[in-house]
């Protein structure tokens, strides 16, 4: 814990009433550094995709190079072939010869896979797709739904343009906005940066948390709210007497005249009495 978070606890000891305050900023604090730290977190995550993608490229390059000698290997054998075969027929009917049993072994393996392909389409159970459907809108509609609904039209031409362009518009637009906000937040920071930052936040973060739990001790809490109401109490009490008494001298002050006319009356009036009961 710094010096400056030790000042501020016993500052807080010392005065009950901003204890609630520091628990306060210390949420605050907290708020504001941990989507901080999962935004650095996802570039960091990034950063290493990149990588590990570049690593990938070069896979695939020394896999294509592999794919290539191998297209060649089987070149060989073909014209190995075709050789084998000039042995015993001229050379260019013996290329013919090879090139046209490859071409029926094209052609009869594509038809084969059309056939097939053409049988399996389309893909999904009709039936059972357009039943489920229709079930799902006679639950949703009742017998308001329409099972004309179910069979979708071929998009036209038009449409399929009207669709392209709006996807590119789209597609544009999302772009536009990812330059925007990578213009916001400015460049990238690298690796070792990110490592840096992520590791000192959280330093950071475990410090708020530290100071998050002792202030929200019960104990703590209850004491600080035990001596609020305190204070409040004997604030009020003080409040009370002070005017019980500022109103009492109030009105000593206004009556004290009329009392001291009173008293000196009946002084005269006793003083005159006796005199008379004299005679």
């Amino acid at each position: 814990m710094t010096v400056m978070q030790t000042d501020v606890h016993v500052a807080s000891e010392k005065n009950p009433a901003t204890d609630g305050s520091v628990l306060v900023e210390t949420i605050k604090t907290a708020a504001r550094l941990v989507p901080r730290q999962i935004n650095d977190e996802v570039e960091l995550a990034k950063l290493e995709l990149g990588q590990k993608k570049a690593r990938l490229s070069g896979i695939a390059i020394f896999g294509g190079v592999a794919l290539v000698f191998l297209l060649l290997l089987v070149i060989a054998l073909v014209v190995a072939a075709i050789a084998g075969l000039g042995t015993v027929l001229p050379l260019w009917l013996s290329a013919l010869i090879v090139c046209g049993a490859f071409l029926v072994i094209i052609a009869i393996t594509g038809l084969v896979a059309y056939s097939k392909v053409k049988a399996l389409l389309p893909l999904l159970p009709e039936h059972a797709w357009r039943g489920i459907r229709h079930d799902v809108g006679i639950v949703r509609e009742g017998r308001d739904f329409d099972p004309s609904t179910l069979d979708v039209k071929p998009p036209t031409r038009q449409e399929k343009k009207a669709q392209k362009a709006e996807e590119a518009a789209a597609k544009a637009k999302a772009e536009a906005e990812r330059a925007a906000k990578e213009a916001e937040h400015g460049p990238h920071a690298s690796t070792d940066e990110l490592i840096k930052r992520t590791t000192a936040r959280r330093e950071h973060l475990l410090d708020l948390r530290g100071e998050l739990v002792e202030e929200a001790d019960i104990k703590k809490q209850a004491g600080y709210l035990i001596d609020t109401a305190k204070h409040k109490a004997k604030a009020s009490a003080q409040q009370a007497a002070g005017g019980a008494v500022g109103q009492f001298a109030d009105t000593a002050k206004e009556r004290w005249k009329p009392l001291a006319v009173f008293v000196v009356a009946g002084s005269v009036t006793m003083v005159l009495l006796r005199k008379l009961l004299k005679k």
